[in-house]
């Protein structure tokens, strides 16, 4: 992997309006030299406006952005040391590869020896040798992306902008790429602000999250913490699939061996108490979130206890899917909760849960997770 060359940039208090419609509200992070880091997020979160603010497209109402701590924003984009991948590329399509990724180079007048030079390490880093001489028309959708990449990159830049670069692409082709995307990034070392609203994305190649919502971060951190730790019911519900209950605190007692208070919550949909191991302690009567994910869930066919927090239901509608099942599993009272099996051994005749049949599950008091908002104040 190469030394970091990137910059560090660090984005204070930025407010965006248009009219009426708050795009961004009181934003501040801090984006690591040579880190890819991702803004996440639905649609219309604001991730995109705060790109185009770095990249110089937009101007902010208020706040700063800064490049190794020297502000940017009274530069124009192209004094920036940034370059941005657009949702389509925006290649040129009456040239070829080779002559889009020179392109830049023509423009800042460099020697036709040093341009051939550049275009040719680029080409060899994005491995397009071979359609160097084909025009977009004549590529795929990934050979297109690369080439896009190549451009942006032979400028040699501090920070690489991609506005969900892989979103026109299927499925498969954007998995490889991804990877591809990683590697790249791992050779040339610069920082990496990569928007997306696809959470296995960002998860995946992201050394740091910022989770975005109706113009406000809601939580950043690693994609490890964003998925284990949710700090919020939209981030909980967003990242991942999971189980989420309006939980009421009954009690607390510290458990020396885990270094931790166990936490008896009452479950109106469940109607039942949980257990659930917690750093902090909750107070009786505190209105919180309680959320479980369906792979930390274990589940057996027929009526049995499982041990702590164990229960039966009805399987609903049970989906397989190759490498797992998802089961669907209504209670009593019709609340659903979803429990994810993985399928470790070779299943000749298909899984042994199926669609009506009686089961039981549980889980952990380590499992689950508890999500410090107040819903009686919704």
């Amino acid at each position: 992997m190469q030394e970091k060359k990137g910059v560090l940039v660090e984005v204070k208090n930025i407010s965006k309006s248009f009219g009426s419609f708050y795009a961004l509200k009181d934003v501040s992070l801090k984006i690591e030299r040579g880190e890819f880091f991702s803004l996440l997020g639905p649609s219309g979160c604001g991730k995109t406006t705060l790109l185009r603010i770095i990249a110089g497209f937009e101007t902010p109402d208020e706040g700063s952005v800064t490049f190794d701590e020297k502000d940017i924003l009274g530069l124009p984009p192209e004094k920036r040391k940034c370059n941005m991948i657009f949702q389509n590329y925006a290649l040129f399509p009456h040239l070829s590869a080779k002559d889009n990724i020179a392109f830049p180079l023509k423009l800042k007048k460099l020697k036709k020896d040093e341009i051939e030079e550049k275009v040719r390490k680029y080409i060899c880093l994005v491995e397009l040798e071979g359609h160097e001489h084909k025009k977009p028309d004549q590529l795929s959708g990934g050979q297109k992306q690369r080439v896009a990449i190549a451009r942006a990159l032979c400028c040699e830049p501090s920070v690489l902008l991609l506005d969900e670069p892989l979103s026109a692409l299927d499925a498969k082709l954007r998995q490889n790429l991804l990877i591809e995307l990683d590697e790249i990034h791992d050779k040339v070392g610069i920082t990496f602000i990569y928007v997306t609203h696809d959470q296995s994305e960002a998860l995946s190649i992201s050394d740091h999250v910022a989770v975005f919502n109706e113009g406000e971060m809601l939580q950043y951190g690693t994609p490890y913490e964003i998925y284990e730790s949710p700090k919020t019911k939209f981030v909980a519900s967003f990242i991942g699939e999971t189980n989420i209950f309006k939980a009421t605190a009954k009690g607390s007692v510290y458990d020396k061996s885990l270094n931790e208070w166990i936490i008896t919550l009452f479950i109106d949909d469940l109607k039942a108490d949980v257990k659930v191991s917690d750093p902090k302690k909750c107070e009786a009567g505190e209105k919180v979130y309680f959320t479980i994910r369906p792979e930390k869930i274990r589940i057996d066919r027929g009526k049995n206890d499982l041990g702590e927090n164990s229960f039966t239901a009805i399987v609903d509608e049970p989906v397989y899917s190759g490498y797992l099942s998802k089961f669907y599993l209504k209670l009593e009272n019709g609340v659903i909760v979803k429990v994810f099996k993985a399928h470790t051994t070779y299943l000749d005749e298909g899984p042994e849960i199926e669609w009506k049949d009686e089961v039981s599950f549980s889980w952990r008091a380590e499992d689950g997770y508890i999500i410090r908002e107040n819903w009686s104040e919704e």
